[in-house]
């Protein structure tokens, strides 16, 4: 096995949750089948139908072969994006801290996470809009109840990644089908669609709205969330499995983006056939497009529209919140609990959002969806190219590294990425620079030249330094080499009682670790009322209760050859184990558990967890 294996797995949830050994012809091919549509959502995001619908509207179908270059470009990417997952058995952001220095994970992750809000606020804002549109619901409180996303990704992640998968994949089919139907109802012209597919020269407004459309096709948190979804599928690790998997993958990858292309196309053929043809040049904002489909097409045309834009912002948002974790946990090593994770990335997006609407306005979300893109530019090359670094590396790829041809390909479409999205970010801060306000010559443009120098070194860094750091990328450190082995002995173990149907199996499993020859400490915690407020003073039925209690567990344990004592504590459970622990110096603590999941750990607490994380001493947990 590669010993990279051994690092922190990538969306630990659902890794290798997807076996796909048991199936055998179409069913293995399909099990394969799943994450490049994750992926694919963020290829039609609200973001996307901006730079359509303003392409459409204003150059007819001019600009359908740029969607078509974004997406071969998108495919090329995604495609090495999986296949880096695939054979090193890790993500992006984890292939990234193991092949540069240690300080440049801190301002790689800070612009991953500011590219990923960036992506979130526009799938807020989306989603914000089709909820406007379709129920007529302000975009404060759309942008207010959007935070309940959360609960539904926590939600399908503990229903296992298929089920996940199905969702996205049906909130994609709800908004092909709205734009089919659409097409149908605007009837735009095939020759004059077949003509957009042909190469034009572009300047002025058509190459602005191209380098958007490019921008937003090819975004960064894509290219992080494929190298770990890849990893959710149980495959055989030896050359003809990897092999198999790259190639499953890469059919996955083509019907997935395709699909995407289909969409963008279709957004930006309904913008030309429904508003360049009634000479509607000037249709930028989303809200404009509903308002004249209604106006020239009737109800049905503007609802589908709605929907397929709810649809996209929910299963959006999904991705995008994933892609947090995993920079998160990739570059920096560091976990936190699922829920709080994406809490702080949704709050992180939907702040701005707000207080937009409140200090500007609900006109000024149009502006802050181009802002976000912009933004979403800036991060672009730190992803694309340590990929192609990565990938084309036949030291740590070995037999899987990309052809030459592959390569030259790859260096290709990141210059053009790059190059562009570098010259939509100049002409940002000149028109922002035209006012002459002090703060855009005194932090934006040092910040952007800091950014651009940086960039420099991740393209530099992996050609001038031939010294591979041997860094340890697992979160624990590397394994030790076990010595002889010696039986320890406790002599003082604490036992905590709750007067349950577990205190028996707990107070069996202690009595189990030290024999008759330790002394064993019940610890039983009052948490009423007066036990808080008065502490060892309080003498209310509960107290004088427990205590009787806990006097049996000794007299009993008494007669079967065993020495105890009790204790009492009272108000807050862990404070008052950890100091009866300290107090007694305890060599062993063996709690009970109850297994609580979910909503019953935040209502009813958790006791064992905080307790263990006090304590110096070994924790036995008995469930």
């Amino acid at each position: 096995m590669n010993p990279e294996h051994k690092a922190t797995q990538s969306l630990s949830e659902v890794h290798q949750s997807v076996d796909t050994h048991k199936r055998t012809g179409w069913k293995r091919i399909l099990s394969f089948l799943g994450p490049a549509y994750l992926v694919s959502v963020g290829y039609m995001d609200p973001g996307n139908w901006a730079t359509d619908i303003a392409g459409g509207s204003k150059f007819g179908y001019q600009l359908i072969w740029v969607l078509l270059m974004s997406n071969l470009i998108a495919l090329l990417l995604q495609s090495l994006s999986a296949r880096l997952g695939i054979v090193r058995g890790l993500d992006l952001a984890q292939a990234s801290r193991n092949g540069y220095p240690r300080w440049i994970n801190y301002p790689l992750f800070g612009l991953a996470q500011t590219a990923i809000v960036a992506c979130d606020l526009a799938e807020i804002i989306g989603m914000a809009i089709g909820l406007n549109l379709l129920f007529d619901l302000p975009l404060i409180w759309g942008i207010s109840i959007t935070i309940f996303d959360t609960v539904l990704l926590l939600f399908l992640l503990n229903k296992g990644m298929r089920k996940m998968e199905a969702f996205i994949v049906s909130m994609v089919f709800i908004v092909g089908v709205s734009f089919l139907a659409e097409m149908f109802i605007v009837e735009p012209s095939l020759s004059e669609i077949a003509k957009g597919f042909e190469p034009s020269m572009l300047s002025g407004d058509a190459l602005y709205i191209a380098i958007g459309i490019i921008g937003a096709t090819v975004m960064p948190h894509n290219l992080y969330l494929h190298s770990s979804l890849v990893q959710t599928r149980k495959f055989n690790r030896d050359n003809e499995g990897i092999k198999e998997a790259i190639k499953f993958n890469f059919i996955d990858t083509t019907i997935a983006l395709n699909l995407a292309f289909f969409v963008n196309a279709a957004i930006l053929i309904l913008a030309a056939a429904a508003f360049y043809k009634h000479g509607l040049h000037e249709v930028a904002e989303i809200q404009d497009a509903h308002k004249l489909l209604k106006h020239i097409f009737g109800n049905v045309a503007p609802a589908l529209f709605a929907i397929a834009l709810i649809a996209a912002g929910q299963s959006s948002t999904i991705t995008g919140t994933l892609a947090g974790q995993i920079v998160m946990e990739g570059h920096l090593k560091l976990r936190i609990e699922p829920w709080l994770r994406r809490l702080i990335t949704r709050l992180l997006a939907i702040i701005p959002a707000f207080f937009t609407i409140l200090w500007y306005g609900d006109d000024a979300l149009g502006g802050l969806l181009i802002l976000s893109q912009v933004v979403l530019s800036l991060q672009l090359g730190f992803a694309v190219i340590p990929l192609i670094h990565f990938t084309s590396d036949k030291k740590t790829m070995k037999e899987f590294a990309i052809k030459p041809w592959v390569k030259a390909l790859a260096w290709i479409s990141s210059l053009i990425i790059v190059s562009l999205n570098v010259k939509l970010v100049v002409e940002e801060i000149s028109v922002w620079g035209a006012g002459g306000q002090w703060y855009i010559y005194a932090i934006v443009v040092p910040l952007a030249i800091l950014i651009g120098l940086l960039l420099l070194f991740i393209f530099v860094y992996p050609f001038v330094s031939r010294i591979r750091r041997e860094q340890n990328i697992t979160p624990h450190g590397a394994a030790l080499n076990i010595e002889n082995v010696e039986k320890i002995v406790y002599t003082q173990i604490g036992i905590t009682i709750d007067f349950s149907k577990n205190d028996r199996n707990t107070i069996r499993h202690a009595l189990i670790q030290g024999g008759k020859h330790a002394h064993y400490h019940l610890i039983h915690v009052v948490e009423t009322a007066a036990a808080r407020y008065y502490g060892d003073t309080a003498l209310d039925y509960e107290t004088q209760s427990d205590t009787l209690n806990l006097q049996k567990y000794c007299d009993n344990l008494a007669e079967l050859g065993y020495k105890s004592t009790p204790h009492i504590g009272y108000g807050s459970a862990v404070k008052a184990i950890v100091e009866i622990s300290n107090e007694n110096k305890l060599q062993l603590l063996v709690m009970g558990a109850h297994g609580h999941k979910g909503l019953k750990d935040i209502i009813l607490g958790t006791t064992v967890d905080s307790v263990r994380h006090k304590v110096t001493i070994p924790v036995l947990i008995v469930r």
